[in-house]
């Protein structure tokens, strides 16, 4: 019992710290999806290394070495407990850049030690509980991957919900520490219960051919790259989040576990017909889903793709793993076509493509693996015109293999946008378009709308989009005004430079923004910073880090007004909208200043956590909807503005303007505790 019980604990303690670990470090770089991918990286590289481990361990010849090793490794570890990055140490400076390598030492130095030995664990275990005999214990890897199904599921749904962040971090430490005595008994007992002898004869076993391997690397790859892929895309349009991150994740464990159980779960036919009709609805809904499908909708079909997907390219790794003398390389070779997938997505794919467009190629390449899947098992000799149970399948693969080709190919074709700029913090992109009152630029994030600006007058000059004069910051921008003759004023997030447009001779407009391609833009390609009247500047870093770092150098109670504008596409950073950042704005401004946040989305309500700003920090809060205004350019929008003046709406008639509240309760964000549940619009 102790193998199945030491392979379980490590499997669950593996994934478990994994979201534990993003919800650490997540405020500290900008809050953005591709944090999280490069935290999956993270965790490939070091299960390569930890199957590379288990690897070199389990061919040794003496029994005696392989444990003694084992255990003095386990016990090492334990000082590198507990796993909490200090922010003393860890903590970026708040410059802006591409943070991919700054992630992977930080998650290196805090984690990477246990994290190397629980990945070790599977492997190694699963081939010393198969020496000497012909079972390859391949249900005991289907134990793990169950394991890892549970700690995945159990962290947003029972531990981060009641516990926080640091005491999450002492109870997976606690847990950790129970595996390595679990791991150092079972280690002992097989110094003494296997011998150099029965290494020696194993039963001989054909060698995997070098084709065999190339299938296992390039099936493992693709399944990676599509998960790494998928997580991205429902990411980047709601929220960065574990309950996010692990759906996807969740969903490609399942086929792990479903693959390598039984072989009564993968059946080639309908997986591939399955497969074959998803991957071109999958990759045509990157482009339509954000306007013509619901989030549950687009959601799913983004799922049920993954698991197709995953299902083809696990169930095809199953049919062709290897006998038991060959099982640590299988895994390795697993475990390096994962790394190959993680690091096309989260470091080769930014520079290389300007949209997502790994995502349909990943689909295109597991529909064509799929094919390649039934050829080696001699389907093609066996097509005829009556056999549709070849035919049928062959022809979705092929259909899915040209259908997700050429969607992944349509963003080029047609009109190009003017420029389009891909990097850490997603896809900028600056199109012109035209409506009755013109032609104007317009920049795009992902694919929501984060900026505009017409190239004629009268309107060339004035606030457009979500900043106009009808919306609820420029009604309020226009209140402040006539009661200061000059103001300070403070804005998270750049997009065009738009709010640029409300400075006016002796204003100063300091803007926070994490992504150094967004200055380029709004200075190549808008004209807001350059013709503003006030005299504007931009700080280069996550607004949240720059914010303190200045109260610290002695900027303190400064603005007369703070704006939170900060989208990463339709996905707003958590961190901004903690009781802990709400300290910071508190901060910064000056005695009955005043806080303007942004929470126009299609996917979240935003108005119970601001709300819960609001009284945390003890101020009034106000609700602002606008509808739009076409003819000048303005969209609907929704802004709520906190105040400890308590007299101004009344003071400045902006009262009348002032929309209801919902019926849904007031909740606080901390960064210990963050719940999409209760904010979610399915």
């Amino acid at each position: 019992m102790l193998f199945p019980v030491t392979i379980f604990l490590s499997a669950f303690l593996l994934f478990q710290v994994q979201p534990l670990m993003g919800r650490y470090i997540l405020p500290w770089f900008g809050g953005t999806p591709a944090v999280w991918s490069v935290c999956l990286l993270f965790f490939q590289c070091i299960l390569l290394a930890g199957y590379g481990y288990a690897h070199f361990v389990g061919s040794l010849k003496s029994a005696k070495a392989q444990a003694t090793i084992h255990i003095g490794l386990l016990l090492a570890s334990l000082a590198l407990l507990p796993v909490a990055p200090n922010p003393d140490i860890w903590k970026p400076t708040g410059d802006a850049g591409n943070p991919q390598w700054e992630i992977l030492l930080l998650l290196l130095g805090t984690v990477g030690g246990p994290y190397f030995l629980l990945s070790s664990t599977t492997p190694l275990l699963q081939r010393w509980f198969t020496l000497g005999t012909s079972n390859a214990g391949w249900r005991l890897y289907a134990l793990s991957n169950f394991g890892s199904f549970l700690a995945l599921f159990s962290y947003p749904f029972l531990l981060e919900p009641y516990a926080r962040l640091k005491t999450q971090g002492w109870i997976w430490s606690g847990l950790y520490a129970g595996f390595v005595v679990v791991c150092s008994i079972t280690a002992w007992g097989m110094r003494n219960k296997v011998s150099t002898a029965a290494v020696q004869e194993e039963a001989p076993a054909e060698r995997p051919s070098a084709l065999t391997v190339v299938f296992w690397l390039v099936l493992a790859a693709t399944a990676s790259t599509l998960l790494l892929a998928t997580t991205n895309l429902i990411t980047q349009d709601i929220a960065v989040a574990p309950f996010l991150w692990i759906l996807p994740l969740s969903v490609y464990l399942l086929s792990f576990i479903l693959t390598f159980e039984s072989d009564r779960w993968y059946r080639r036919l309908p997986f591939a017909v399955l497969a074959g009709v998803m991957a071109p609805v999958a990759a045509a809904t990157t482009s339509a889903g954000v306007v013509l499908l619901p989030l549950w909708v687009e959601a799913a079909i983004y799922l049920g793709a993954l698991f197709a997907a995953c299902m083809l390219c696990h169930g095809e790794l199953a049919r062709a793993r290897p006998a038991a003398r060959y099982l640590t390389s299988f895994y390795l070779i697993v475990s390096a076509g994962g790394v190959m997938g993680g690091v096309f997505v989260a470091l080769i794919a930014p520079g290389l493509f300007r949209q997502f467009t790994e995502y349909p190629l990943a689909l295109m390449g597991t529909c064509v693996l799929g094919l390649i899947g039934w050829i080696r098992s001699g389907a093609y000799a066996e097509w005829t015109r009556q056999n549709f149970r070849v035919r049928v399948p062959m022809m979705a693969l092929l259909f899915g293999t040209l259908g997700a080709a050429a969607l992944a190919v349509i963003p080029g074709i047609g009109k190009q946008p003017i420029a389009s700029v891909r990097n850490f913090f997603g896809i900028l992109t600056i199109n012109q378009r035209s409506d009755k009152a013109g032609d104007f630029l317009q920049l795009t994030h992902g694919r929501i709308k984060h900026g505009s600006q017409y190239l004629n007058e009268p309107l060339h000059s004035q606030p457009t989009s979500y900043f106009g004069p009808r919306s609820g910051v420029g009604v309020v921008m226009q209140a402040m005004q006539k009661e200061h003759p000059s103001m300070n004023v403070g804005i998270v997030g750049l997009g065009a430079g738009t709010m640029a447009a409300w400075g006016r001779p002796g204003d100063t407009t300091r803007f926070y923004e994490i992504n150094p391609d967004d200055e380029t833009i709004a200075r190549k390609y808008f004209w807001y910073l350059k013709n503003s009247k006030a005299t504007v500047d931009v700080a280069l870093g996550d607004a949240r880090i720059v914010l303190e770092r200045e109260f610290a150098g002695g900027k303190r109670n400064d603005y007369d007004m703070i704006v939170v504008d900060a989208f990463s596409s339709d996905a707003i950073p958590m961190h901004l909208l903690t009781a802990e950042c709400a300290d910071i704005y508190k901060q910064r401004l000056k005695p009955g200043g005043l806080l303007m946040m942004h929470i126009s989305n299609r996917t979240l309500n935003l108005e119970p956590v601001v709300r819960g700003v609001a009284g945390h920090l003890g101020w009034d809060a106000s609700q602002f909807l606008s509808n739009g205004y076409p003819p000048a350019g303005e969209d609907g929008s929704r802004w709520i503005a906190i105040t400890a003046d308590s007299d101004f709406m009344k003071r400045t008639d902006l009262q009348k303007l002032i929309s209801g509240w919902s019926k849904d309760e007031p909740l606080l964000w901390t960064d210990d505790f963050a719940s999409l549940w209760h904010v979610l619009i399915w």
